[in-house]
């Protein structure tokens, strides 16, 4: 296209063109390419809705369109609701922002992370645990957030959301026992001494600064892990969703 737009330029500063119709414009034909945007495969034509096209992937046999009414048809919006949990929106203000209803916000975001995969845990590296605090509906249900990182990567490699006793603190520390830990770092909390061998339990001054910094990182993160906001989490399934989008799923492209 610029090499023939270069020609046609130097065509009408050579001519001398006494007359409009002594110049003959070339014919340019604009061909438009359609990818899938979920595979990025190549799509044929599949029936209208309305006055728009619609399109089927060849690949993964899923159906869209270039133009939609409705944004929450968009392949897109599931990468904005992920970039906007992880940056300290609401499920309210998600909605406000992508022009979606908050019924669809909630469902998107337990489908993304029912879809997520939990990292594969490393052996014998160094691990540690803790506990943070939060609620359910008012401020007399407590919940805990258990979970624990690895102190070289800081990568999260299990969690879980409930009561802090000895059932929900067993499972956390029995998958760092079966990844056969060298040194599992703790708090002072009294359990931790019947869950943990003493040759690799260690409760020091310092050696839980990584995972304390990961619980400031929440509190600033997650909306509804905020202090002294109105925002708060009305069921355990939905805060084990968005930490779960949180600690395993990367920032998506806009």
């Amino acid at each position: 296209m610029p090499k023939m737009l270069a020609e046609f330029l130097e065509y009408l500063e050579t001519k001398e063109c006494n007359h409009p119709h002594d110049v003959h414009l070339p014919c340019i034909k604009i061909v438009v390419v359609i990818n899938c945007p979920y595979c990025q495969g190549m799509p044929i034509k599949f029936g209208k809705t309305g006055t728009r096209q619609r399109y089927r992937c060849i690949a993964c046999k899923r159906v869209f369109m270039n133009t939609y009414i409705n944004k929450a048809c968009c392949a897109s919006i599931n990468n904005h609701i992920v970039n906007f949990l992880k940056e300290g929106c609401g499920i309210r203000s998600i909605a406000r922002l992508l022009s979606i209803s908050i019924n669809t916000v909630i469902s998107r975001i337990k489908s993304i992370a029912n879809s997520v995969i939990r990292p594969i845990i490393a052996n014998g590296r160094i691990y540690e645990m803790d506990e943070l605090r939060t609620y359910i509906k008012n401020k007399d249900n407590d919940c805990w957030v258990i979970y624990a990182l690895d102190k070289q990567t800081g990568q999260v490699v299990d969690m879980k959301v409930g009561k802090r006793n000895k059932m929900n603190l067993k499972r956390i520390t029995d998958t760092l026992l079966l990844a056969k830990c060298n040194q599992v770092y703790t708090d002072g909390l009294t359990i931790y001494k019947h869950l943990l061998p003493y040759a690799i339990h260690k409760v020091r001054r310092y050696g839980t600064n990584r995972i304390e910094r990961k619980n400031l990182s929440l509190r600033t993160h997650l909306k509804r892990l905020n202090r002294k906001t109105i925002c708060y989490s009305k069921s355990a399934t939905m805060l084990e969703a968005c930490l779960k989008i949180y600690f395993w799923l990367p920032g998506q492209p806009m």
